[in-house]
């Protein structure tokens, strides 16, 4: 009786360390994938407790998470032959569990891989205006370059993003250079602009002043206040002709006037 009793409780705790063994927790955003005698199974095991065949199933679990990649710096020249350093970022998710595990030994250096050869190939067929400023369309192609192939692996590439485009010394004292002559030059158009607008104004202050020779009086006057109200000194100002030829033109007026009033008084 003593024997079977040993016996019993020697089973029990053989079933309950294989109940142990074989047991397996799936997180929520993880899938497993079992194989069975080195097969895979028809589907992934979803998030929970899940149980195994213990010495016959094995278990890999598969992130299905957001990765964010960094891609390291890439050495190339532009095709306007500039040559500079750039930096990305990949943003890639596990699609497939079972493609993933399966169809590529290491699928987040797979990814790192291809990203790093699509980078310097973007890098070969662009500009460094594009590489600068156009941003979007070329982080566009970079991501159709990485998806075709990570398609294969069940990965999916969410976005990639051009992080930073490192120029040489010589190349920024350069495009400082052109971007201040662009400003200077930018500075003489307004200025030029303005010196014609404002010619053409004067030239029509002249025509209107020489039409009516008291509104040249009338200017000159101003000026010798503003100018009195700023220097307590003495003026010396040329008499205008204009000026004369206005005053003459209203004697004449005045002593033709004078003598008619005269020839009806007699």
């Amino acid at each position: 009786m003593g024997i079977f009793l040993e016996l019993l409780v020697s089973l029990l705790g053989i079933g309950v360390v294989g109940l142990a063994s074989s047991a397996r927790v799936v997180k929520q955003y993880e899938r497993g994938v079992v194989f069975r005698l080195g097969r895979v199974r028809d589907a992934p095991r979803g998030p929970g407790l899940t149980m195994l065949v213990p010495a016959v199933d094995r278990m890999t679990k598969v992130s299905q998470q957001i990765v964010c990649m960094p891609v390291p710096a890439q050495d190339g020249i532009t095709r306007d032959n500039v040559t500079v350093r750039v930096d990305a970022v990949v943003y890639f998710s596990v699609v497939d569990p079972v493609q993933a595990v399966v169809s590529v030994q290491d699928y987040q250096f797979a990814v790192s891989q291809v990203a790093q050869t699509s980078l310097r190939s973007i890098i070969g067929k662009s500009e460094l205006d594009d590489l600068l400023s156009n941003r979007e369309r070329l982080n566009e192609g970079l991501e159709l370059m990485i998806d075709s192939p990570a398609l294969g692996w069940g990965v999916h590439i969410d976005r990639v993003e051009i992080k930073d485009v490192a120029l040489p010394e010589t190349m920024k004292r350069s495009m400082s250079r052109q971007a201040e002559a662009e400003r200077e030059r930018r500075a003489r158009v307004i200025s030029a602009d303005g010196e014609l607008q404002a010619s053409h104004k004067l030239a029509q202050a002249a025509a209107t002043m020489a039409d009516t020779p008291a509104a040249l009086q009338l200017r000159l006057l101003e000026t010798v206040v503003e100018v009195a109200a700023e220097k307590n000194s003495t003026l010396v100002l040329p008499f205008p002709v204009e000026l004369l030829r206005f005053l003459d033109r209203a004697a004449a007026e005045r002593a033709v006037d004078s003598d008619g009033a005269l020839g009806k008084a007699d």
